[in-house]
């Protein structure tokens, strides 16, 4: 079996929907695109999300399908809320594609969230067939992710069957040395794929404030910067696994009771090369441990990257971030960059049409690399067109 066949085995594609001239398809997208507000109302500010499930929806329509796009967008509190309503949406869409329509904001039901059958039935009302092409969402199980494969013939779009494939393939069989990026700012949150990801690579480069945690298992001084006590011992156990860890050598770090993030300015900068002092907050990694983890980026057959080495969105805290996208970017190696803060900054630094692979899921990637399934994934197994596995 193929490395690619062996990542979607028995996952049903676009193909096995059969013959869909004249029926009604419900897809599942992600359309939790970032929006702002404008001269006429919101707007939306980055349609990547969007463009993304064109090639399903092209596919779906030359098949002589009509289709219905469903998605949430954010997390609404309390029913209907017009910023947070998927009618901008709906414009951007129409003028990309004709004759695709989209439903409201699915989160404005709270069965949604709730994975309530009384909203599945509701929701495929009238469908013949569902595709799920939402992989920022696949984590996930709620009512329009898992329940519709109960019910009728169901498939993968070519998004969420690409990224399958990808990320399947790490963690079937990259190519070697597989080195793996991992940043962002709470360990706890990371440890779960760290520790997946150590029986799989052959080294991991740890950055961002999760960092100090290791930093402090290893018995040094991280000053002010964030720590999580209790994952110590987790850390130190991870450090003695079968991956290389390699973490930062050197820290640039703001005085304490400084503030930090866009556009802020006060406080002195300092470069640390062994400790921190009392009440330093290490907000990047600096040029000796940039240059640290470039080379190990650059002698590597695949790059998998989650997670930003600092608080990239402080202009003062960016170089390490920038200088291992650039890495990340120039490697001879194959690269995916799992979503999240890591994909937005290779979009802001330039970077994106340089890298093999860029996921649309944070969360998903993430729990995916950690457990090789999703709730989604395994519905869309379940659905009643599924072919066998091999």
């Amino acid at each position: 079996m193929t490395q690619r066949a062996a990542a979607l085995d028995g996952l049903p594609l676009l193909e096995d929907l059969g013959d869909l001239k004249g029926c009604r398809v419900l897809v599942r997208t992600d359309f939790n695109v970032p929006m702002m507000d404008g001269p006429e109302g919101r707007v939306i500010a980055d349609d990547l999300r969007i463009r993304s499930t064109l090639p399903t929806l092209e596919w779906l329509v030359g098949q002589g399908a009509i289709v219905v796009c469903c998605s949430h967008m954010d997390r609404p509190k309390d029913g209907f809320d017009t910023a947070l309503s998927l009618v901008p949406v709906g414009r951007r869409l129409a003028e990309l594609i004709d004759g695709v329509e989209i439903l409201e904001n699915l989160r404005f039901d709270p069965r949604e969230t709730a994975n309530d059958e009384t909203f599945v039935a509701e929701l495929i009302e009238g469908f013949d067939a569902y595709v799920n092409d939402a992989f920022g969402a696949s984590h996930r199980k709620h009512a329009s992710v898992v329940g519709p494969p109960k019910f009728l013939p169901s498939a993968a779009g070519r998004l969420l069957e690409r990224e399958v494939e990808v990320l399947g393939g790490l963690l079937l069989d990259p190519k070697r040395p597989f080195v793996a990026i991992v940043g962002g700012a709470k360990v706890a949150d990371k440890l779960g794929v760290l520790k997946s990801l150590s029986t799989k690579a052959d080294a991991i480069i740890v950055g961002g404030g999760m960092a100090f945690t290791f930093l402090a298992a290893q018995g040094r001084s991280v000053g002010g910067s964030l720590l999580d006590e209790s994952r110590l011992e987790e850390c130190r156990g991870l450090l003695d696994g079968p991956a290389e860890i390699i973490l930062p050598t050197d820290i640039v770090g703001l005085e304490p009771g400084s503030s930090f993030g866009p556009g802020a300015q006060d406080g002195e900068v300092r470069m640390f090369e062994g400790d921190l002092e009392k009440g330093w907050i290490g907000l990047d990694v600096g040029p000796q441990s940039a240059a640290l983890f470039s080379k190990a980026i650059a002698e590597a057959g695949t790059i998998l990257w989650n997670g930003p080495m600092g608080a990239f969105e402080d202009a003062r805290f960016s170089a390490g971030t920038r200088q291992v996208g650039e890495a990340v970017a120039a490697s001879p190696g194959t690269s995916v960059v799992g979503g999240g803060d890591s994909a937005r900054a290779v979009e802001e630094f330039g970077l994106a049409d340089q890298i093999d692979f860029l996921s649309t899921g944070g969360g998903a990637s993430l729990e995916f690399l950690e457990f090789g399934d999703l709730p989604a994934l395994d519905a869309l197994r379940n659905a009643p067109n599924a072919p066998r596995r091999s």
